[in-house]
């Protein structure tokens, strides 16, 4: 015959196994989706990497056609570039950069820096990263100057296309 005591003890080592199920059922959630968060971190770094060394590769070509893949095209957008200060949208950033600077220069040179962060949520990203320009004008002049990029990306079908764009130089760079 059992007294009330083992009855009681039995009940508790019951609650016990259970808290304990509980618990490491959700340290075991938490490890998963740190994991998740970590394998998706890697992917996003990897996917911009790619997509900012493309849109440097092409902004060097010298012809916008080239770079026009990685922006949207919707009326409204504004894009932050060096010169002049800035375009209203695609149309306008491909003739006023191509009148603006390629029309201009022999040769040019975007590279972008390894120092790449990017912040996804959902379908939206922001990039930033320190990139270099370098070219060589048909009045003689060089240009070779340090440019901090900041891109805001969004995820459009199984694409990422540019919706607003930041580039600046140091004064005096």
């Amino acid at each position: 015959m059992l007294d009330r005591g083992d009855s009681t003890l039995r009940t508790a080592g019951h609650r016990h196994q259970w808290i304990l199920y509980v618990l490491l059922a959700f340290f075991g959630g938490l490890v998963t989706f740190a994991g998740a968060r970590a394998q998706q971190k890697a992917t996003d770094d990897a996917t911009f990497r790619k997509l900012i060394d493309g849109y440097c590769a092409a902004w060097s070509t010298k012809d916008p056609s080239n770079a026009a893949k990685y922006y949207a095209k919707d009326e409204g957008l504004v894009f932050y570039d060096l010169v002049p200060f800035s375009y209203s949208n695609w149309k306008e950033y491909a003739v006023g950069v191509q009148k603006n600077f390629f029309d201009g220069a022999d040769s040019v040179s975007l590279t972008a820096g390894k120092e790449l962060k990017v912040t996804r949520h959902g379908n939206l990203a922001w990039t930033t990263v320190p990139m270099h320009l370098t070219a060589k004008m048909k009045d003689g002049k060089t240009i070779d100057t340090p440019v901090r990029y900041t891109g805001i990306w969004e995820k459009k079908g199984k694409n990422w296309i540019i919706v607003h764009e930041h580039l600046s130089a140091p004064l005096g760079g």
